[in-house]
This record gives C-alpha cells, structure tokens and sequence, in this order.
C-alpha cells in the first residue's frame, strides 16, 4: 500500500503523524511511504531521517495526498485540504465529526474512507488511539491553568500551590476519565487541593484510595457542580461521550458563581466542549473572557509539545496503520472488530451513529 504523511496545516500544530522509526516499519513491511517535505521538522525529524528510514520526501501535499491510497494524519482536514479527498482514499486520522457538521458534510461528498482514531476500541472497550493524547492534554490542562492564573496572563494572581500560610489552588476537574486522572495528578503534584467530578462512582473511589492528599471526589450532577465553582480558581473540563459532542454541564449562569478572573480549560473542546461558553481556540490566540473569566480553548493542546506527542501516538497508532496496509480494509475490519469502530465515514454515509445523530444524518 502507499501510505502518505502530508504536514499538519491547523495553527500551529507541529506534531507528525509518523516518526522516521514507524515509517521504517511500514518500507520493511514492504510498503510504500510517500512524506510531504518538512512534515517532521516542527517535532524535530529530517527529511533525512525519513530518507534513511526508506520514505520518499515529496515537495507538494497535493502529490502527497494524491498517489496515497491511505493518508495518516494527526487533525482533522481544514477547508483547503477538502479538495484532496477522494473516493478511494483511506483517511486515518482524528476527526471529531460530532464537533463540525461542515467536515462531515465535505467528507461524506467526497465519498473518502473516514477513520478516526478516537473510536477505535480494544477487546476492552477502551480508547486506545486517544488516551496517548488524553494523557497528554490532561496533564498540559493544568500547567496551563497554572500559567493563565498568573495576573500578567488574566487570571487571579493565585500560585497552584501556594506558600506555607496561604491556601493553594482550588481545581475542579469535570470527569475522571484518563484527561480528568492526568490533570488531577498534576494539580495534587503541584501542591493544588482538587475537587474531582465523575458520575462512575466506582471509578472515583479507586482514583480516591490510589490519590490520597487533597482531593475531594463528588458525583458529578449540577448542584455539587454549582458548589465546586463557587470557590474554583481553575476548572478543568475532561468529559468524553465517545464520538459524540460533550456534554454541556457548566452553562453561562454558573459562571456567576466563580471568583473573579478565575481559568477554565476545557479540553473537551474537540468534541464541541463541555462548558456552553467554550469555543475552539488556537495556540496563535489561546483564551478569551466571558462574564470575567477566562477561557482556553486550543482544540490540539498537543500540538504544543509535539516531539512526545509525536511518539506517542505512532506507539498507539502504527499496530492498527500496519494492519490496516497489510490486510487491506475489509479484511483488518474483520479481523478486528475495535477497529473497524473507527469507521465514521464511508461511501458517502455516515457509520458512526453519534455522529449522524449529532446531525440529524441517517
């Protein structure tokens, strides 16, 4: 199979979809591998390095995306990568279609095979392909609310941990999931008392007995939800429907009941974020104010340490790429079940049923 891995074109986002060492794994599994030139330099990867590793370096993304059979990406395609989409092209990538009804609409039109990385499944039921990511923006989502409640930044003048005789952070993070676990070890680690919200009482109680320190675990509903904003610095949002657009469980009233120039970082912003006042962002423009707080809203937090994001995803991602230009697509699908979860689009139907239902689309 030709696989192709064109630069990532979202603001700035530098991470790659495949590391030289995964593209010598798929040349040795006798495959063809097709990179756009300077798709690894912002993760700190040659053209070089590709070369050795056995990948011919191309100069243009259309050449790129247009004698690929199945393009690896990191995002999702932007508006001008719309016209590269084809019928007999296999996309592998993060799509987050419940989050934009103009890409799914593009991509059923172009009749392209959608797959996205974040529903695909293991025997488990687990998220493979998104927790790598997860891991990293949960654990981003606090450095960066403890960046922005630095009064030059907008926030409250609040240090995360405080100081012996001063109180520290108060951090409520909404959903326990891997993005909400991160984020609550790093707040705990930084010193921060953290307010945990989860509606799996059974995953709050383990994350109660392995945590310990100052956390404090609530069944998420809205009446303990209004209570840990009254007094939250920052607030994390770290909810997941899988494939389906997030929640909206911290609506406009509820910022009332937060400090002055208190943080939120909703990370569930790629899913169409979990806080009503939340909108997509980007690292060229990070935040905003709404009724006197501050939002951050980068919808590829990842993109910003992009050498270990780069690894790891390919640990994640390269297995199910291989697979699938092993075997071809119908017969990955039916030799794993979990990964033909990830198929959202194909033939111009939509096969994820979050999706069309976030839509209205059969």
């Amino acid at each position: 199979m030709i696989i192709g891995i064109p630069k990532e074109i979202k603001d700035n986002e530098f991470r790659t979809s495949l590391p030289p060492g995964g593209a010598r794994e798929l040349v040795r599994n006798g495959h063809t591998v097709l990179i756009e030139r300077g798709a690894g330099a912002g993760s700190g990867f040659t053209d070089a390095e590709y070369e050795a590793a056995g990948a011919q370096v191309l100069e243009a993304a259309a050449e790129v995306w247009g004698r690929a059979q199945m393009v690896l990406k990191v995002k999702e395609p932007l508006p001008s990568e719309y016209p590269l989409l084809r019928p007999d092209l296999i996309l592998f990538t993060y799509l987050h279609l419940a989050a934009s009804e103009s890409l799914t609409r593009a991509m059923m039109a172009s009749g392209v095979t959608g797959i996205a990385y974040e529903t695909v499944e293991d025997p488990d039921g687990h998220l493979p392909l998104l927790q790598p990511m997860s891991e990293v923006a949960g654990r981003m989502a606090t450095q960066i609310a403890a960046h922005y409640l630095q009064r030059p930044e907008g926030g409250r003048g609040i240090l995360m941990g405080g100081v012996p005789g001063t109180r520290p952070a108060h951090v409520a993070v909404i959903g326990a999931g891997t993005v909400g676990t991160n984020a609550t070890q790093i707040a705990l680690g930084m010193g921060a008392q953290v307010t945990l919200l989860d509606v799996n009482t059974e995953r709050l109680r383990y994350l109660d007995e392995v945590m310990h320190s100052r956390l404090i675990t609530l069944h998420s509903n809205e009446a303990n939800i209004r209570e840990a904003l009254m007094t939250a610095d920052a607030v994390i949002g770290a909810v997941l429907v899988t494939g389906a657009r997030a929640p909206r469980l911290v609506t406009r009233d509820m910022l009332g009941l937060m400090p002055p120039n208190s943080v939120i970082v909703d990370v569930a912003v790629d899913q169409g974020g979990c806080v009503e006042t939340t909108h997509a962002t980007t690292h060229s423009d990070p935040t905003y104010l709404v009724d006197g707080v501050l939002h951050y809203g980068v919808s590829n937090m990842p993109g910003a340490v992009p050498r270990t994001s780069s690894f790891a995803l390919s640990n994640a991602t390269l297995r199910y790429a291989l697979r699938l230009a092993n075997l071809g697509i119908g017969e990955a699908f039916a030799r794993d079940p979990g990964l033909a979860k990830g198929l959202n689009i194909h033939g111009g139907r939509v096969t994820y049923a979050a999706v069309a239902e976030a839509f209205g689309i059969n």
